[in-house]
Parts: C-alpha cells; sequence; structure tokens
C-alpha cells in the first residue's frame, strides 16, 4: 500500500495568502473587506496547513505576516481542530514543534499559544511527541530553545494545568513529575525570562496543589526564598504571589518559616515597584482570613501599621486624582457608566445573589493596603491604636494644601478600623465625629468624598449614641452634612454622600421619620441634578428610604415631593431605555412601603409592566417587527415591579389582573429559557397565589405542572434559585386551591423528597421551601401523602426544626399532624426527629395548632404502652425534653 504523500503548498495558494494577510496588518487597508476573505478560506480543507507552513516555514517573509499566520491559525484551530483531517492535523502539529527554537521572540511566543489551544482540544495524550520535544529544548543549552519550551509549557500550566497533572499511557509518571524538577532548576537560571517563566508556571500549581508539589514544597520554598531578593522586579512579584496562595492553600506549609517571610513581606511591601508593594500587601489580608496563630505577626505590628498607613496616601499617578474634579455639569460617557445586573426576586432565607459594588474599581496599593488594615484591626482590635492613632493624628493636624493627601489617608484609616477598633474609639467617638463634619466642606473633593464613606463605617454607633441630647445633636450634624454633599457639584463626593446616607438610613430606620421632608427635598433636588450614573445611586438611596420608613412614607406631604420627580422621568424613558431598570426597582420599593396608598400609582404602572414584558417577548422572535433588540432585564425587572405590587396592594391588584392577559403573558415567563426570567416569574405566580388566586384558576393546571417540572432533578442543578420560587409558589398554591393540587402533588413530593435527603449539600433556602411545601401538601392532601410518609419523616423532621416560628412553620406542622393522624404507624420509626421538630417552636400561637400537636403526642404515648414511648424520650436531649413538658407528655 503506498504511504500517503506529505503535504504541499501551491506556489499561487502561498501568494495569495500571504498577500491578504500583508494588507491584514496594514494600519490603511479595508479591515472588514479582508477578514471577510479570509474567513471566506476557512471553507478550504486545507487553509489551515497553508498557514502553518507561512508561520513555521516562509523565510523570505516577514515577521508580521508569519505572527499574523499563526495567530489566525491558533483562532481556527480553537473551533475546527477536532473536525480537520487527522493528517492535516498531524501536519500541523509536526510543523509547529521545530518553531519552539525559532530564532525570532515573536514566533516562539506564538508558536506558544498555538500549541496550548492544540492540547486544549485533544489533551496531551493526543500528542505524545509534544513532550519529548518540550523535554529536549528543555535540556538544550540555546537560550531560545529553552526560552521556547518554557513558554508553551507556561501557556499550557496557565490554560489547562490539570493536564500536566492527569496519567498519560506510556509514561512512567504524570508530566508534572517530569518537569517540576526542571522548573525548579530553571529558578537559578542566569537568564531572567527562564526565571519568571519557570516560577509563573509552578504558581499555576498552588491552588491545584498536586502530589509533585506537594511532596517538593520545602524545594519549593527554598527557591521562593532564592528568588525573593531577584533584581527581576516582575520575579519578585511572582514570588509575592506565591507566598499569599500558600497562605490561602495551606499555610502550614508556611509556620516554620513565618518569621522570615515576614519579614521579606515588610520589605517587599515597601518595594520601589507598585506592582511588587501591591502583591505584597495582598499577605496581610491572607495572613488574617487564614486565621492563623496571632501571635506569630504581633511583635511586627509596630512596623507594619506605618507602611500600611505610608501606602494609604494617594500615589501620584492614581487615575482617582485624574478624574477628582468632575463637576455634575459634564454628561457621563457611556463608558463611565457600570453595566447593572438586577438581583431576581428570591423567596426565602438566603438569597444567593451577592452584590458586589466594587467589582470594576480599580484595585491598587492604596485600597490593598486599607483593606489589609480593617482585617488586622479585627484580629488585634484596640492593641493597634497606641502605634496607629499618634500617627493618624499627625496627619489630621497637618492643614496646608501640600498635605491633603496625608490628610485623606488618616480619614481614610479612620474608617478602615471604624468596626474593629470600636471600643478603644467610642469614648472619642464624639471628637471623631466633631473633626469630620467639617472636613465634609473641604476644598479638596477627594477628602469630602473619603470624609462620607468614613462617617458611613461610624453609622451604626452615631445611631446607638442617639440616647441623650448630645447624641441626638451629634447624629443632626451627620445627617445634614451628609445631605449638604448630596447636594455637592463634584460627582465623586455625590456618590459618596449618596452610598453613605443609605448606609445611615438602614442603621437608623424609623429615627428618620421626623426628618421625611428635608431629607425628601435634598433627595428629589439631587435626582433633578445629577447624571445618569450617579442618578442609579439616588435610585438606591429613595429605595433605601421607603424600606426604612415603611407607611411613615404615606403622606400626601412627602408623596408630593417624591413622587412627580420619579413620574416625570417614568414618563420621558421609553420601554426600551435601559435607565428604567433602577426605576422600577426604586418604585418596587416605594410600592411595598406604601402598601395600599401605593393604589393611585397602581394601574399605569402595572400595565406599562405588561407592555414593556409583552414587546420583549415579542422582540425575542422578531425585532424587527418589535423595533428593539431583546433584553431579558427588562422582562425580570417589571415581573418583580409587578410581584411587588401584588405585595403592595394586596386582593386590590385583581382588578388590575382581571382586566389585562397577565396570566398568558406569566404562563410563558415561566417557561422562558433563562433561568432569571422563570425564577421572577414563579415569584410573582406565588405572590398572586397569595393574594388573588381567582386569577389564575383557568390555567391553575398548567401552573402546577410547570413549577413542579422545575423540580426535576436536570432543572435543579441547573439553577437552586429557580426550583426555591416554584417550590414556594407550590406551597402558596395548596393552601390557596386545597384539593385542586392533588394531580401534580405526587410529582411535586417525588421531587422535594429527595432535596430533604440530600439537604446538607444544597442550598439552605430550597431545603426550608421544600419542607414547608411538603407539609402544605400533607395539610390539604393528607390522604395522598400520608401512604408514603415512611420515606421521608426523617429527613422532613430534621427539615422542619431548622425553621423559624412563623406562619409557614404553622403551616407544614397542621399537614403533620394530618398525615399522623390517618397514618400513625408511618412515623413509628421517625418519633424522635419528631419530637425535635415539636420542640424546636419557640411558641405555637396558634391555639388549634398547639392542641393538634398536643393530641399527636398523647396519641403516641398511649399506643406505645411497651416501654417505646419511655425508650423515645431517653433518646431525646435534656433541652427537648424540657421544651416538650409543656404538653404534659
Amino acid at each position: 500500500m503506498a504511504t500517503q504523500a506529505v503535504w504541499q503548498p501551491k506556489e499561487e495558494g502561498l501568494r495569495e495568502i500571504c498577500g491578504l494577510l500583508e494588507q491584514h496588518i496594514s494600519p490603511t487597508s479595508d479591515k472588514p473587506r479582508i477578514w471577510q476573505q479570509l474567513q471566506h478560506f476557512t471553507q478550504i480543507p486545507d487553509f489551515n496547513n497553508y498557514l502553518a507552513f507561512i508561520f513555521a516555514r516562509a523565510q523570505g517573509t516577514s515577521v508580521e505576516i508569519r505572527q499574523a499566520a499563526g495567530l489566525l491559525l491558533k483562532n481556527n484551530l480553537r473551533s475546527a481542530f477536532k473536525s480537520m483531517d487527522p493528517a492535516y492535523q498531524q501536519y500541523i502539529k509536526s510543523e509547529l514543534l521545530p518553531c519552539l527554537g525559532a530564532a525570532d521572540k515573536h514566533i516562539r511566543t506564538t508558536v506558544g499559544t498555538i500549541i496550548s489551544v492544540i492540547v486544549q482540544q485533544e489533551r496531551i495524550l493526543g500528542w505524545p511527541e509534544l513532550l519529548q520535544a518540550l523535554m529536549q529544548c528543555l535540556d538544550n543549552n540555546d537560550i531560545n530553545h529553552m526560552e521556547g519550551a518554557m513558554d508553551t509549557l507556561s501557556k499550557i500550566c496557565e490554560d489547562i494545568p490539570q493536564e500536566l497533572d492527569s496519567d498519560v499511557p506510556g509514561l512512567a509518571g504524570r508530566p508534572i513529575d517530569v518537569f517540576l524538577p526542571r522548573l525548579f532548576q530553571f529558578f537559578q537560571s542566569p537568564h531572567a525570562s527562564l526565571r519568571k517563566l519557570s516560577l509563573g508556571s509552578v504558581n499555576q500549581f498552588i491552588m491545584l496543589m498536586p502530589t509533585a508539589l506537594y511532596l517538593s514544597m520545602d524545594q519549593f520554598l527554598r527557591g521562593l526564598f532564592l528568588l525573593a531578593c531577584d533584581p527581576a522586579s516582575d520575579i519578585r512579584k511572582l514570588v509575592c504571589s506565591a507566598f499569599v496562595q500558600l497562605i490561602e492553600v495551606n499555610p502550614s506549609f508556611l509556620e516554620p518559616h513565618m518569621k522570615n517571610l515576614i519579614e521579606f513581606m515588610l520589605q517587599a511591601n515597601k518595594d520601589n515597584d507598585d506592582e511588587v508593594a501591591l502583591e505584597a500587601c495582598e499577605f496581610w489580608s491572607a495572613y488574617g482570613e487564614a486565621q492563623l496563630n496571632p501571635e506569630l505577626l504581633r511583635e511586627f505590628l509596630q512596623r507594619l501599621i506605618p507602611i500600611l498607613l505610608s501606602n494609604m496616601v494617594y500615589a501620584d499617578d492614581d487615575e482617582s486624582l485624574i478624574n477628582a474634579e468632575e463637576d455634575d455639569s459634564q454628561p457621563d460617557r457611556d463608558q463611565d457608566i457600570r453595566p447593572r445586573f438586577h438581583s431576581s426576586r428570591f423567596h426565602g432565607s438566603d438569597d444567593m445573589n451577592d452584590d458586589d459594588d466594587d467589582s470594576l474599581n480599580v484595585w491598587n496599593l492604596r485600597k490593598c493596603s486599607a483593606a489589609g488594615l480593617d482585617i488586622i484591626s479585627n484580629i488585634y482590635r484596640d492593641e493597634i491604636l497606641p502605634t496607629l492613632m499618634p500617627l493618624v493624628e499627625a496627619k489630621l493636624l497637618t492643614s496646608d494644601d501640600e498635605t491633603w493627601k496625608e490628610r485623606e489617608a488618616a480619614v481614610l484609616a479612620l474608617g478602615a478600623i471604624a468596626e474593629g477598633c470600636i471600643e478603644g474609639l467610642y469614648p472619642h467617638l464624639a471628637e471623631i465625629v466633631a473633626y469630620l463634619i467639617p472636613v465634609l466642606d473641604d476644598k479638596f473633593p477627594l477628602l469630602r468624598s473619603i470624609t462620607c464613606w468614613t462617617l458611613s463605617r461610624f453609622c451604626k454607633f452615631i445611631v446607638q449614641g442617639i440616647v441623650n441630647e448630645k447624641g441626638t445633636e451629634q447624629f443632626n450634624k451627620v445627617l445634614m452634612g451628609l445631605l449638604r454633599r448630596i447636594l455637592d457639584t463634584n460627582k465623586r463626593v455625590q456618590e459618596a454622600a449618596c452610598s453613605a446616607f443609605a448606609t445611615l438610613e438602614e442603621e437608623a430606620a424609623e429615627v428618620m421619620v421626623p426628618y421625611l421632608e428635608t431629607i425628601l427635598q435634598h433627595l428629589m433636588c439631587a435626582f433633578g441634578r445629577y447624571q445618569r450614573r450617579n442618578l442609579r445611586i439616588v435610585y438606591d438611596a429613595i429605595s433605601t428610604l421607603a424600606d426604612a420608613v415603611g407607611l411613615e412614607l404615606n403622606q400626601p406631604r412627602y408623596l408630593d415631593i417624591l413622587m412627580p420627580p420619579l413620574i416625570a422621568k417614568w414618563q420621558q424613558l421609553s420601554d426600551s431605555d435601559k435607565d428604567l431598570f433602577p426605576l422600577l426597582e426604586c418604585f418596587a420599593s416605594i410600592a411595598q412601603a406604601l402598601g395600599t396608598g401605593f393604589s393611585q400609582f397602581a394601574g399605569p404602572v402595572f400595565q406599562r409592566c405588561l407592555n414593556i414584558i409583552q414587546s420583549q417577548q415579542l422582540a425575542k422572535v422578531d425585532p424587527t417587527s418589535a423595533g428593539i433588540q431583546y433584553d431579558k432585564e427588562f422582562v425580570v425587572c417589571s415581573l418583580d415591579l409587578v410581584s411587588a405590587l401584588a405585595e403592595a396592594l394586596g386582593g386590590g391588584i385583581e382588578s388590575l389582573v382581571s382586566q389585562s392577559n397577565l396570566r398568558d403573558v406569566l404562563l410563558q415567563c415561566c417557561v422562558d429559557d433563562a433561568p432569571d426570567v422563570r425564577q421572577s416569574a414563579l415569584a410573582l405566580l406565588g405572590d398572586l397565589a397569595r393574594v388573588c388566586p381567582v386569577c389564575l384558576h383557568p390555567s391553575l393546571s398548567n401552573f402546577l405542572n410547570i413549577a413542579a417540572k422545575q423540580l426535576g432533578t436536570p432543572e435543579l442543578k441547573e439553577s437552586i434559585s429557580v426550583a426555591n420560587n416554584a417550590c414556594w409558589a407550590i406551597g402558596e398554591l395548596a393552601i390557596k386551591v386545597r384539593e385542586e393540587v392533588s394531580p401534580v402533588s405526587m410529582t411535586v413530593i417525588s421531587c422535594l423528597v429527595p432535596i430533604l435527603h440530600h439537604a446538607e449539600g444544597l442550598n439552605r433556602s430550597l431545603v426550608e421551601n421544600s419542607a414547608i411545601t411538603l407539609g402544605r401538601l400533607a395539610w390539604v392532601c393528607p390522604e395522598i401523602v400520608s401512604p408514603h410518609m415512611e420515606h421521608f419523616m426523617q429527613p422532613w423532621c430534621a427539615a422542619l426544626s431548622m425553621i423559624r416560628d412563623g406562619v409557614e412553620k404553622e403551616d407544614a406542622f397542621r399537614g403533620l399532624c394530618a398525615i399522623v393522624r390517618l397514618n400513625p404507624s408511618g412515623a413509628l420509626n421517625s418519633l424522635v426527629y419528631m419530637c425535635r421538630a415539636i420542640a424546636s417552636w419557640q411558641a405555637i400561637r396558634s391555639e388549634d395548632l398547639h392542641n393538634e400537636v398536643c393530641q399527636v403526642l398523647h396519641a403516641y404515648k398511649q399506643m406505645l404502652r411497651d416501654g417505646s414511648w419511655e425508650r423515645c424520650l431517653l433518646a431525646l436531649e435534656p433541652l427537648v425534653k424540657d421544651k416538650l413538658s409543656k404538653y404534659q407528655v
């Protein structure tokens, strides 16, 4: 049989592709047209072979064209490699390996990225020659070969480190067992590039901690201390990064070396290179979070604290200084406005949305130092004050313009230690606040803004102080000072003041009521002045105020200030304007605060939410006729606002729902392919079930079947929050429509039981809602549920024990009593669990439920006269027995 001929390029094809690549990299060419032509070439089966040939062999061609061919090849292989002819795959791989030692650095670094993409596609297993080639290059004395192999290896370590820690048939050990000793050797290379690449590669494995690295830890640590004083700053940065990761993964490795390590970090924290100092500074927070013995660091605090404070002073090139003077007459650019993410409505004890407002702020040495000081103050508490406070006071006493950054760092430090050192600071709180209030009016905007933040850190304690005249006066000054700054002309100060004021609102709650008129006047004045970015923070402050004062807001004199500007904005924005999102959220908070008082605004709000959802549903299938691009956020926000209306208006929402097609729209949203749309839709389903179940009636079985489907295993894994809301909605429907829930009751129970059996690994809210819904189903159709109770009694009772007293727990226990009455033997093996569940009540407020529970216990005592009841009581904890005594058993 003839051997297959090795692929050869055609001269004409080579010329054409090289010509296109040359145009592609030319700054003056028609980029879209050339890109289209290159994309057209990807249809040709051997196009990637041409690119590989140009990249590896086209000697007369410029390095720029060869590199462009390599980068295009990398992008193509990412999607096309697996479907290529195996002979072409082999050809490309064979052309790449010789490039590892190429004389030109650009070719060497590009070949590393292409090889890493291929390894991601077919793993090390599919390219055994690669490991051999890399080893040969690493053992070669030529710097180009060593650097090319190290660069490729570092990219594989970065992209797919686990691949090097897996078994490869034909190899005695794992690839990492072979490479790790070589990497350690390169720590001592005279070439900085090899030291950097080798350390960077090993660092990629710290979080994975493969056996090979674990067993070589002493050698690794010796290597790190050797590189700690490397002349190259990017290597010192990697050393710091390695130590920070090690203390996060397994601090016990570092404990024997801790004193030396802290000494090194103190020096690195003062490094002339800010990036090294920043990486070193991360160590202090990591140390605190690793919960190491505080004694180890205690003796160094007097040296560490001045370094942190010194690094908290604004660097001259800090971007905040550049933007500090921006006033509110300048409109925001689109890139200034952070993308916002609305959290879908969630029913339960622990919402899984974690808001992180700082995610887009630039992390730097100043912020990292403040975070480190915060964590250290939470460990050592007032111990740090004798070292820190004289330094802070000295900075605060400066008054000339040149030293404003020093004063700013001192105010930042006060805010950073506000929580950890409060016991020592509390006796001086009046002095601290008295110092800060005038600084709110400082000429430097960044001093005004940091003072807002620092005051917000003390809000809790300022509010606690409102027990006497002095404390009330202090609160008034802080409140009025922050309101003044809300009307600052500087954007940074506006943002800080509004955020600080929202914190004050949360802490003060009903204490805000006497000041409502003044607060609303200031907030609505800001609402009229602010540019788009800060407007979102005003919405947040209004929402927080509504949550804080609740029904107190429902007075004409307040609503006359609050609502007209919001309604004007509501009318001004189109249904597809993203600036609607925070306004919809704000209306939701106001509706919940006003309750039925929101009725006067509810009609237009309800109708518009419905219009927005429908236009988005149309845009999803036909954006052209809808005239807008689909964006699910509009659907989620609108559903959540209708939910808030249902909660506010109660049964009063029925007139709005009955005259609309909300039911059909909601059905469609409940089966949407986006989990967050389903999550909000199912929350609304539950809210409507509570206040007007009649609105859902014609489609009741559809809603129940859809909600039940969300509890199935694949759906559950895809989105716990959706399952949680589905579970809650079914429970709410069950107690309203009673027996009508029976057709789906067994389907639902068959989904709830596995959740209860695997409670430990699941979200607490889902487990609690599952226990409540199972109880509600047991209450409304006990004859269906009771025959199966022995399959779920123990985990169910365990889950019921975790639920706080309230109406939902009462419903679940009515179900428990109902099925035990019908099938007492079904709970015999679970009596201990049931007794613990009963004992978990602080007090059953409902007299009839108390009596039912009492009857159940007495029935078992009567039933078990053979000594089993006494044995059950003996198995109970003293506290449980004590709680059961109130039932006279």
